[in-house]
């Protein structure tokens, strides 16, 4: 059983940065293929940026490519997601997943295990 916990979310004005973390208790995170997520109000959950457990496969979604990074630190048990330049409709609640195996990314069922979410606003 693997726990995470997202942490690093908060209120921005447009064009600023923010950098969102998820933090695994339970197991280490070494092995497992880790996405982020988020979903506004009204919206289903979209996919944000994936990361291999290598750290060699990384994709992300059309919306967000050039201006988000996602990253991992195996040995802190952590994966962040730094976010740059950020627009309102980036508003949304964050989570960070966990896939045992490699998922197809950018479908939130492949994910075993899910966070709580942090809210990110960014304001106009």
């Amino acid at each position: 059983q693997v726990q995470l916990v997202e942490s690093g979310g908060g209120l921005v004005q447009a064009g600023g940065s923010l950098r969102v973390s998820c933090a695994a208790s339970g197991r280490t995170l070494s092995s497992y293929f880790m996405g982020w997520f988020r979903q506004a109000p009204g919206k289903e959950r979209e996919f944000v940026a994936f990361i291999s457990w290598s750290g060699l496969s990384i994709y992300y979604a059309d919306s967000v490519k050039g201006r988000f990074t996602i990253s991992r630190d195996n040995a802190k048990n952590t994966v962040y997601l730094q976010m740059n330049s950020l627009k309102p409709e980036d508003t949304a609640v964050y989570y960070c997943a966990a896939a045992r195996d490699r998922p197809t990314y950018y479908n939130p069922q492949g994910y075993d295990y899910w966070g709580q979410g942090t809210q990110v606003t960014v304001s106009s």
